[in-house]
């Protein structure tokens, strides 16, 4: 995994930056419509849509005084996949972890 891809997961591993996620795939938004819809300030909207916007997970439009945000939804795929790949590989150590753990127990039993 390169850098990218642990800025993308600390992006994704946010519960706010997620629920962010959520209210733009509905509709898109700005940092004040979002600010509406959270338990955090505008400021702090702001800040969690730089890092959605460094990792490229939202493209930005000007909207008169305000921006608008939008997922890429390219990039929140290949955030899916990356997720879904880790958790493959966490399934299977747990299954081979878990075959082992019943092995010594019956070498114990037996």
């Amino acid at each position: 995994m390169n850098v990218v891809d642990d800025e993308l997961w600390s992006a994704v591993g946010d519960p706010t930056r997620r629920r962010m996620l959520d209210l733009l795939l509905s509709a898109g938004g700005t940092a004040t419509t979002l600010s509406q819809q959270l338990p955090v300030t505008r400021q702090a909207v702001a800040k969690h849509l730089g890092v959605l916007d460094r990792v490229g997970l939202v493209h930005v439009t000007p909207s008169g005084r305000e921006r608008l945000y939008e997922v890429d939804q390219a990039q929140l795929a290949r955030a899916v996949a990356q997720l879904s790949s880790v958790g493959a590989a966490w399934d299977a150590r747990l299954d081979r972890i878990k075959r082992i753990a019943e092995r010594v127990q019956r070498s114990r039993e037996g």
